[in-house]
Formats: C-alpha cells, sequence, structure tokens
C-alpha cells in the first residue's frame, strides 16, 4: 500500500445521472366557450357621485348624497369597511347617526382601517336602490387606476 496517496474514501462510488422518462406528448385541452353576457342595463338614476376631503373632527356634510337618499337629521347608521372602502348603511342598532346639520359621519376606526388621514380627499358613492353609501379612499382609486393603465 502507498502512504504517499490518499485513500479513497469510498471506493465504490460513481456519480449516476437520475433516471426520468420522457414525457409524452400531450395537446392541450380546448378552452371552454364563453357565456354570452347580457347587454348593460341602462344606470339612469342609480346613483350619483361626491368628492369630499376627510374632516378633522370625524363627521361632514355630503349634502347632495345624503338627500339623495332620503337620510334626515338623526337618522341610525352602520359603517363597516368592505373590500378597503367604507360602507354605511342604516340600521336600527347603528352606533352613529347623521348630524343635525346633516353630517355624515366617519369613524375613526373605519377611517384608520381604510388608511384615511384626516383632510384626504375621499370619494363617496350614494347607491338610491340599495340605500347605502360607500366611501372609497383617494389610495385605493389611485391603485385602481395605476392597475388599470398597467393592464391597458
Amino acid at each position: 500500500m502507498n502512504r504517499d496517496r490518499p485513500r479513497p474514501r469510498w471506493p465504490d462510488e460513481q456519480l449516476v445521472e437520475a433516471l426520468a422518462p420522457t414525457p409524452l406528448p400531450v395537446a392541450s385541452p380546448e378552452p371552454a366557450p364563453l357565456p354570452t353576457l347580457p347587454a348593460p342595463a341602462a344606470r339612469t338614476g342609480e346613483g350619483c357621485c361626491s368628492t369630499w376631503a376627510a374632516p378633522t373632527p370625524p363627521a361632514g356634510s355630503p349634502l347632495a348624497l345624503l338627500r339623495a337618499l332620503g337620510w334626515t337629521p338623526g337618522l341610525t347608521l352602520h359603517a363597516d369597511v368592505v373590500t378597503g372602502a367604507i360602507l354605511i348603511t342604516p340600521a336600527a342598532d347603528g352606533a352613529h347617526f347623521v348630524g343635525t346639520r346633516e353630517e355624515l359621519p366617519l369613524p375613526a376606526a373605519v377611517r384608520h382601517l381604510c388608511g384615511i388621514a384626516p383632510g384626504e380627499p375621499v370619494l363617496l358613492a350614494a347607491l338610491p336602490r340599495r340605500n347605502r353609501i360607500v366611501v372609497h379612499p383617494s389610495n385605493t382609486i389611485t391603485a385602481r387606476c395605476a392597475r388599470r393603465r398597467g393592464s391597458s
């Protein structure tokens, strides 16, 4: 035995490539036919929108929207966050109400959840048929416009 040369650690070890069968060619399936969508319905009188700067106190006065919905001072409301927007609906057990000067409450908790800072612009959309107001923060509107611009 030669003492100058180190002995291999595993003398029978050899590299062997993994054996994998070649995949068979498969035809891609035909795409399913898309359904024919109905023509969009006329949108006359369906809703109205207004822009508004979120007030420093948690209420403001979007009169046109409140009047379009027929919401009067003292009406109790429920405010909740739904997919990044604030949904305001009348509710008998609501914790908020339309103010005596027709102010619309935007509670601090929902403003914080949507990232709305005092004085930040928001888009208000009144949906009279559904008797609700949706408040869209400017950051979500900006993000949606950017995505839409990027996809075209």
